[in-house]
């Protein structure tokens, strides 16, 4: 009978992912709670600010089958404040505080307003002196309030019986389980987490497992430590009668083999063990695009409980199942997430967008056939509404700080074309590493990730951000197009879903399908009616929008216009020479428009270079190769509602 409860829990885990993308699943799982609203006032928040936490201790009694919290939980913190006669933090009211303790001495002045909770301190503490304070509490979670169900949540797994409870804090409900500052700049230096717990048990935590300490009553205590920053809402706990499950993974660069502690439902090993195993390489390959994993002197794993989906505590992911995307997914917030942090919720997206990426670079290397049909779906999610900005103007409402349209699936589209905007993939790379290495063990905002692309690739990004992450909505094109000859003229239009974002200034690949083959060609929309002419060899069938799929966009028409273009128009084309090109420079002459920059593509595609157009003296333009090796270049003549693209041989 186990056995066949056990298939249908795990025909239940499989069939979950068929219908949804895995960002989705943690998406829905996030908002299927109550709206949940920030708890602090603007005033107590202050009073939090004055005081910079270094530790966390929590040393808590906890069973699988409930949740009632009973125990302790210790802050050192700095001053940052001359003078400090107030201790404030939060915790829910569900709680009962027993004691505070400041500095050795009990507190007797505490008052409370919801989950805000004032002490006044005794004897003020005058910096350089610390805060040390322990607050003794119990009580019964409260349910309902965090991103996937509840702060502190226990459950029966259907089938099997067992019974898990587990932690999940993250936007605003850490209170509702231990009591602490909820300021994501404010990142403990470290953290202990210490659960005492039945025999019976094992207890998922941040860090390293030091020690099980087996206790006069019978009970054991799991003793969890961590040396790295955290923030508030990735300090986690789960526990069950769970059978653990040890891999390695070998990143490059690591000094040691980097464990995989998996901690998961009994006898179900076998059904898990597949999707398990693929952490390791996932680890290896984030690791060479990203920096070595952030936590290599410590672990990863994850700890199993019936939450919808995942969630990424820091060095040991809270997971429902082990379907490839929601693995990758939730493995890659320890880059982006953890390591690196979000600012404030606005900036939401530099956790989500850059972890719902990552499923496309794990499928890119491991399952290259399905990263298609994820971009074509991503693209599919933007363009389901019109409206919406990446960037998140309400953060009091976890529905919108967690949709999954905008924060996880548009904010993935931008990242995939800011790659296509730097078009170098090592650039891109490049840049994702910095932002790691800059703003390590820290947090970062939205205008901080922008600085750092600008600085690596000595661009600027401020028109992008502010259409693609401040703006909202998506570009609509219309395609007409005519041949005469071997000439192709190609208008587009471009429109917008929102006005609040009319026009897109970007680069856009078009498939030219003729008689003789295809070619791919990036021509740039510097305003909302461009007109592009182009060389072709054979009879023009079609003309396709965005061919590789790097950007979100609806297509409101590709079709030839007879009438668009005058035969002397095109048959008029401007003269590149000499063609093969042995010297320094090219001419061009006969232009019918007046290009401001020409920009120069090798055969791949690829961009080279980019240069303003000089005049010759003779009525013709000058274009500098004398750096270019020998080969076949693609050259390509811009205005801001024209371009003209040709090749050219170069020949030492």
């Amino acid at each position: 009978m186990k056995n066949c409860y056990l298939l249908l829990l795990l025909l239940v885990c499989y069939c979950l992912p068929a219908t949804a993308q895995n960002s989705e699943v943690c998406a829905l799982g996030r908002i299927g709670s109550l709206e949940r609203k920030a708890i602090s006032a603007p005033n107590h928040v202050r009073c939090m600010n004055q005081y910079d936490v270094s530790f966390y201790k929590l040393d808590l009694e906890l069973e699988r089958n409930t949740t009632y919290i009973a125990g302790s939980v210790t802050t050192v913190a700095n001053l940052t404040t001359a003078r400090l006669d107030t201790f404030a933090f939060e915790l829910h009211e569900a709680h009962q505080i027993d004691s505070v303790v400041v500095n050795g001495v009990r507190q007797q002045s505490i008052s409370r307003s919801g989950g805000d909770v004032s002490v006044k301190l005794a004897t003020p503490i005058v910096r350089p002196d610390k805060l040390t304070a322990t607050v003794y509490y119990k009580g019964t979670a409260p349910v309902g309030n965090a991103a996937i169900g509840s702060g502190y949540s226990s459950a029966t797994i259907p089938g099997l019986g067992n019974q898990v409870s587990w932690s999940l804090s993250e936007p605003y409900s850490a209170y509702e389980w231990w009591p602490g500052k909820q300021v994501l700049t404010d990142k403990a230096d470290s953290v202990h987490v210490f659960v005492t717990t039945s025999a019976d048990n094992k207890v998922g935590s941040n860090g390293l497992l030091t020690r099980v300490a087996d206790l006069p009553d019978g009970r054991k205590r799991h003793e969890w430590k961590s040396k790295y920053p955290i923030a508030y809402y990735l300090i986690s706990v789960a526990l069950s009668n769970y059978e653990e499950y040890l891999t390695f993974a070998n990143p490059a660069g690591a000094p040691a083999p980097i464990p995989i502690v998996n901690y998961i439902y009994p006898g179900t090993l076998a059904a898990y063990k597949p999707g398990i195993d693929r952490t390791g390489p996932f680890m290896e390959h984030f690791s060479g695009l990203f920096t070595l994993y952030p936590f290599a002197a410590e672990k990863y794993g994850h700890s199993m409980a019936p939450m919808g989906g995942g969630m990424e505590h820091q060095t040991m992911t809270t997971q429902s199942t082990f379907e490839f995307t929601l693995t990758a997914h939730e493995l890659a917030h320890q880059w982006f997430g953890n390591n690196v942090t979000c600012a404030s919720w606005q900036d939401i997206w530099l956790n989500e967008g850059f972890a719902s990426y990552a499923e496309y670079l794990a499928l890119q290397q491991f399952n290259p056939s399905a990263a298609w049909s994820w971009l074509n779906n991503t693209h599919t999610a933007v363009l389901q509404q019109p409206g919406g900005s990446v960037f998140v103007s309400d953060t009091t409402n976890v529905r919108r700080i967690f949709d999954y349209r905008l924060t996880y699936k548009k904010a993935a589209a931008v990242v995939h074309q800011l790659r296509f905007v730097l078009n170098n993939d090592e650039l891109f790379f490049k840049a994702l590493q910095n932002y790691q290495t800059q703003f390590r063990d820290s947090t970062a905002s939205t205008a901080d990730l922008q600085r750092v692309f600008e600085e690596t690739a000595d661009m600027d990004l401020a028109y992008f951000f502010e259409q693609w992450i401040y703006g909202e909505g998506y570009p609509m094109f219309a395609l007409e197009w005519n041949q005469i000859g071997n000439r192709l003229v190609l208008v587009s239009e471009q429109t917008s879903s929102s006005a609040v974002t009319p026009f897109f200034k970007l680069d856009v690949e078009y498939r030219i399908r003729t008689t003789t083959g295809d070619m791919v060609v990036r021509l740039p929309q510097n305003q909302p009616r461009v007109e592009h002419y182009l060389e072709v060899d054979g009879e023009v069938t079609q003309v396709m929008l965005d061919p590789n799929q790097w950007m979100p966009a609806e297509l409101i028409r590709s079709e030839r216009n007879i009438t668009l273009s005058s035969p002397a128009a095109l048959a008029t084309a401007p003269k590149v020479y000499p063609n093969p090109a042995s010297k320094d420079h090219l001419l061009i002459s006969d232009l019918h428009f007046a290009p401001a920059s020409v920009t120069i593509y090798n055969s791949t595609g690829s961009k080279i270079s980019q240069q303003p157009i000089s005049n010759s003296g003779d009525n013709a333009v000058r274009v500098q190769i004398a750096n270019l090796p020998a080969g076949l270049y693609l050259l390509q003549l811009n205005s801001n509602s024209q371009s003209y693209r040709t090749s050219f041989v170069r020949v030492q």
